[in-house]
């Protein structure tokens, strides 16, 4: 099924598993419809099954948005106890879309107690109480960790059956575009690995010692060898030590949960030579989640330098991770968006996409772990083997028998949807938004980016642009925002481009900055130009033009002042 058809479906407001291999679009899909949803006047509960699926998603675990926590089962008394949390119960209610990222590492038991959930709470005998939910994954990555011996995936449960969720298996591959890596990937799903696969692999195999042009994060199975290697690597550096420490706010179990998923340390050490990784998407300033490079320099305000395997050079300022529900930003933590990575764990790589990887599976101990590690690389080429074991190249048998009956139902349900006329789909996609309160006409821009942005900003107690912003008002320089509020000049210039894009401050208003700086106007006007001849609105092209002449500090000022 394309992205369009799946698209089309959750309009409807149908619940919907929308699933594919590895690359195919799945959270670039459902990220069209939390938009569309957005623009319609409707806000989703976005969750995922892990802290560090959710920071991606910028959402809840579903464990502590439903009010579950660690349970996997609520009797009588816990669950009419849970009937009378206030805020639990307003929040469910007030959702009408639900989203559930990584399905695959929630067992049967888990959903079958979420339904239970939802009906009491929401005091409606459907499944999930009435909700449109939408389960998002794919069953052959990291299965459940469950302590029962009969262990049943999610799609086993009672609520599932219930919910009668259309199946949107994507088929476009984004990710990966070798033909020979694919089948072999292709091959593992179906549980049909041959010789032929197995010699292709045998061919990646690599000396880890190797030494190569650029540097390529090591993928292992457990902990103990992640950080016994960047341990190593890091102390091997004879450059100066630098310390990050994350700053957090807001409700304290919602701040723990945000930490424990953060792939960024609370503590985050680094020194010039020491190899990254990116930990969250920012497409703007040109990096994602996955994306590797080396740390080689750091500019005046103490931020780190990146050069990416791909030649960008990016001084990397600190971001933010929030927990947001209705307009209101419950938690954040506040780091740098980068972990060491020599190496990680098979397990934390999950959803991310690298164009290289060295990956050591010779001690693979749970089903789809070797096809997790595999399919994060985008080619053979990029893939470097040190070891793997028969069982690393094993799926879940359960898993591959219930995919052909998914193919099967996507495929029926992507016929019927074809045969429906344009103009009666656009009145079911009407219907679904009048009935969970949305608007049928778009929400511009200015309203969904500007106005929404600032009414959020001020309903967050102590949000920290609002700091930012009555500081600049003022008339202070950056150095003293800065000292005063004990962050870098970096990321207080960061605030002071959130705070014109989000129109809460006029350019105008801040040109005085650019006095701080000790450049002239002319250099200013030379910059704004270098930025309008390239058609680039990225820091790093510019540098290059100047011959690294300017700081990115400065070059992110001119920009904002564009």
């Amino acid at each position: 099924m394309t992205q369009d058809t799946a698209l089309d479906i959750l309009k409807i407001g149908a619940n919907v598993f929308l699933t594919g291999e590895p690359g195919s679009g799945k959270t670039h899909t459902i990220n069209r419809y939390i938009e569309y949803l957005h623009r319609h006047g409707v806000d989703p509960a976005v969750t995922a099954s892990t802290g560090i699926a959710a920071t991606h998603v910028g959402g809840y675990t579903i464990h502590s948005w439903s009010g579950i926590g660690a349970r996997t089962e609520l009797d009588e008394w816990a669950l009419e106890e849970l009937t009378q949390k206030e805020q639990a119960v307003k929040r469910v209610n007030k959702t009408d879309v639900l989203i559930v990222e990584e399905v695959s590492m929630l067992d049967a038991r888990f959903i079958d107690t979420l339904d239970e959930v939802l009906r009491a709470l929401r005091q409606r005998d459907e499944a999930f109480g009435g909700m449109q939910v939408i389960f998002v994954g794919d069953f052959f990555q990291l299965p459940p960790v469950s302590r029962e011996r009969q262990m049943q995936f999610a799609f086993r449960a009672r609520a599932w059956r219930e919910a009668k969720p259309v199946v949107c298996y994507l088929h476009e591959q984004y990710r990966q575009e070798d033909q020979e890596f694919l089948t072999i990937l292709a091959a593992l799903r179906k549980r049909d690995v041959r010789d032929e696969h197995v010699a292709s692999l045998i061919q990646r195999r690599c000396d880890p010692d190797t030494e190569r042009e650029e540097p390529a994060t090591q993928l292992y199975s457990h902990n103990a060898d992640v950080d016994r290697i960047n341990d190593e690597e890091l102390g091997k550096l004879a450059t100066k030590l630098r310390t990050y420490e994350m700053n957090s706010d807001g409700t304290k179990s919602v701040v723990e949960s945000l930490k424990k998923g953060c792939l960024s340390p609370e503590t985050l050490t680094l020194k010039v030579g020491a190899v990254v990784m990116f930990t969250k998407n920012n497409f703007e300033e040109g990096y994602v989640n996955g994306t590797v490079g080396e740390v080689v320099d750091f500019d005046s305000s103490d931020s780190p330098i990146v050069e990416t395997t791909t030649g960008e050079r990016l001084a990397v300022g600190a971001v933010d991770w929030a927990v947001e529900h209705n307009g209101v930003i419950r938690a954040k933590i506040t780091q740098l968006p980068l972990r060491l990575a020599w190496a990680i764990t098979v397990h934390k790589s999950q959803g991310m996409s690298m164009d290289s990887a060295i990956v050591d599976l010779s001690k693979a101990f749970e089903y789809g772990q070797g096809y997790v590690a595999l399919s994060r690389v985008r080619s053979l080429k990029g893939l470097h083997l040190i070891g793997f074991n028969e069982r690393a190249l094993q799926v879940h048998p359960d898993v591959a028998d219930q995919d052909a009956e998914f193919h099967k139902r996507s495929r029926a349900a992507e016929k019927r949807f074809a045969e429906l006329e344009a103009e009666k789909l656009q009145k079911m996609h009407g219907n679904f938004l009048t009935a969970i309160g949305g608007t049928l006409g778009e929400i511009s821009d200015e309203e969904l980016h500007g106005e929404k942005k600032v009414r959020r900003a001020r309903s967050a107690a102590g949000e920290t642009y609002e700091k930012t912003l009555g500081y600049l008002k003022e008339g202070w320089k950056i150095s003293a925002v800065a000292k005063e509020r004990g962050l870098s000049p970096s990321t207080v210039f960061s605030h002071v481009e959130k705070l014109v894009q989000n129109g809460r401050i006029d350019p105008s208003e801040v040109r005085y900055l650019w006095e701080e700086t000790e450049r002239t106007h002319d250099e200013l006007e030379d910059i704004q130009n270098a930025f309008s001849e390239l058609d680039t609105t990225k820091l790093t092209p510019v540098m290059r033009h100047f011959d690294n002449e300017y700081s990115f500090d400065e070059l992110k000022l001119a920009r904002i002042l564009m």
